[in-house]
């Protein structure tokens, strides 16, 4: 799945496009390397965003292409 697809889907982002932007300006690592929006997201990777002053870091646990607002939680776990 598409990064920015998966961080709109876990609700870590609420939109997309905002997903697509934080992607193009260099605010969103894969295991450790800056990621385009474009990049391929697998269960075990390892997601860093910068929000502002506020870093978080999760692991993906699972991948869907849909889910309700509160399995949204399932789909990965803060590190």
């Amino acid at each position: 799945m598409r990064l920015d697809k998966y961080l709109k889907v876990s609700r870590l982002i609420k939109r997309r496009t905002v997903a697509n932007e934080a992607c193009d300006s260099g605010r969103v690592q894969i295991n450790g390397k800056i990621a385009k929006a474009s990049t391929d997201v697998k269960v075990g990777d390892i997601i860093e965003i910068a929000f502002g002053n506020k870093n978080v870091k999760v692991e993906v646990l699972d991948i869907q292409d849909t889910t309700k607002k509160d399995a949204a939680a399932d789909l990965f776990k803060y590190l």
